[in-house]
């Protein structure tokens, strides 16, 4: 199966016990228990959020044909069960924009196109890279859809205002339930996984940060656990914006204990982020929120080509990064140095990639080690996938907060729900961490379908408004106005 983790060391020869592997087996019960005592569109929250705080990283049922079964997969997979099979309901797929409908079309079949144009190993004295088959675009094209099964899902169940509020509910009560053993970690290092599942999922040194700890739990990175950190916080200050005045002293209280918990993480990156979000929710009005969201996604869209063209001020950037922390700028300045040689690689195959087992790479022609690292999401997915595969998921990703930006400029007295600005901006903050992680999660997809089902809903009230106004003033009537 072909390789799309990040690669900042080798990941660590892992034998997870028993329990890691009955956690993943009978994952499928839980989301059951789920679907039979909760609304549709709290049982997918909930079945995807707990599979992806609860259960063990780097595990996995390998199966042969299939791709592995993990805690990205199962949660999904069980959650289209519950649909087909205990609710009876079908899945649409294609969304109702051509342009979201290319995109989907694009991301399923980049792996035929990357097979087809990378027959031949990569030559390494170890032992060469193989070339790719018809078996792996096949695994790939499986892989592509589960990854867009939370998008499906949260297309059809979540696209309401009062699914959204249930989605930034749900991020609240989970991070303040998370917080305890991450609590736990910084106090004594990260050791729940290794507690409960019977091994460490990554470099114990990178846990190490000012003096302390930064937290895991069972995500794959530290990284990973601060940006949950971010979402639980910022799905809070929406909770205090908008909540009744006498819950206030309370909701405040869980907004500042959430963002101490995101101080003590320790990643600049997540906090950094968190700070800039507060102030853009209490006084941007929420128009202005998506059309800020909008503009981020536009912007990582582009990445590439700016990085590319070298407009991207990365010697500014590692000055800024100095000026607080040496540390931090040295780590900066090596992310920059392998994204170019990296994007040096992609461009040898710029249309459909390099595909998977390392090939994006660079790799030690004798040993066959890689001396590369590949850190954020885009570069991973344009090594890959080349030009095709990243413009289909970044594009799937970024069109729901633009369509949203659409509507909120074709409709210009629209009132956009908090929820909503709130989970688009949670959103488009996802996406400009991908750019130096690879933070793209069910999570990420589930927000990103929640938008665009709720952006075509307004879509289409808009449309049936219109015609409603034409057919009134075509029979002399005077049109009535419609609020959404």
């Amino acid at each position: 199966m072909w390789q799309e983790i990040p690669a900042w060391c080798p990941l660590p020869e892992v034998t997870p016990n028993l329990f890691a592997y009955l956690m993943l087996g009978l994952w499928p019960l839980v989301t059951y228990l789920l679907y039979t005592r909760l609304d549709p569109a709290r049982a997918l929250i909930w079945g995807l959020l707990a599979g992806y705080l609860l259960l063990p990283p780097i595990a996995a049922f390998n199966l042969p044909v299939v791709p592995d079964l993990d805690k990205f997969s199962i949660p999904s997979l069980a959650a289209l069960a519950m649909v087909l099979f205990v609710l009876r309901d079908r899945l649409p797929l294609l969304p109702d924009n051509r342009l979201g409908q290319a995109f989907i079309l694009m991301f399923v079949i980049s792996p035929f196109a990357t097979v087809l144009t990378n027959p031949d190993p990569v030559p390494i004295v170890a032992g060469d890279l193989p070339g790719l088959r018809i078996y792996d675009s096949v695994a790939a094209v499986t892989n592509q859809l589960i990854a867009l099964l939370p998008y499906f899902l949260a297309r059809r169940y979540l696209a309401t205002v009062e699914a959204m509020k249930a989605i930034c509910a749900a991020y609240v009560v989970a991070g303040m339930a998370y917080s305890l053993p991450m609590f736990v970690e910084m106090a004594l290092s990260p050791q729940m996984n290794i507690w409960v599942y019977g091994f460490f999922q990554h470099d114990f040194f990178q846990t190490i940060r000012g003096g302390g700890y930064r937290p895991v739990v069972f995500l794959p990175h530290g990284l990973w656990t601060a940006f949950f950190a971010l979402m639980c916080m910022v799905a809070a200050m929406i909770a205090l914006k908008v909540g009744p005045a006498p819950a206030r002293p309370r909701q405040f209280a869980i907004a500042l204990y959430l963002l101490a918990v995101l101080v003590l993480c320790k990643s600049a990156g997540a906090l950094v982020y968190g700070l800039a979000l507060i102030p853009v929710l209490f006084l941007l009005r929420r128009q202005w929120q998506i059309f800020l969201a909008a503009t981020l996604a536009i912007i990582v869209m582009a990445y590439p080509a700016l990085r590319e063209a070298g407009l991207i001020p990365v010697e500014r950037m590692v000055e800024i990064a100095y000026s607080i922390s040496p540390e931090r700028a040295y780590s900066l300045q090596f992310r920059f140095d392998n994204e170019e040689v990296l994007l040096a690689r992609a461009a040898e195959k710029p249309w459909f990639g390099w595909g998977g087992y390392g090939r994006n790479l660079i790799m030690d022609p004798i040993t066959g080690r890689a001396i590369t690292i590949a850190d954020g999401a885009w570069i991973i997915a344009l090594g890959i996938y080349g030009w095709l595969g990243y413009i289909a998921e970044y594009g799937l990703l970024s069109l729901p907060l633009i369509l949203l930006a659409r509507e909120g400029l074709v409709q210009r007295s629209v009132a956009f729900a908090p929820y909503v600005a709130g989970l688009a901006l949670i959103l488009a903050v996802n996406l400009i961490d991908m750019l130096p992680n690879a933070t793209l999660v069910p999570l990420t997809w589930m927000m990103a379908g929640a938008l665009l089902g709720h952006a075509e809903a307004m879509a289409r009230d808009r449309r049936a408004a219109h015609k409603a106004a034409w057919a009134a003033g075509r029979h002399g009537q005077r049109p009535t106005r419609t609020v959404i």
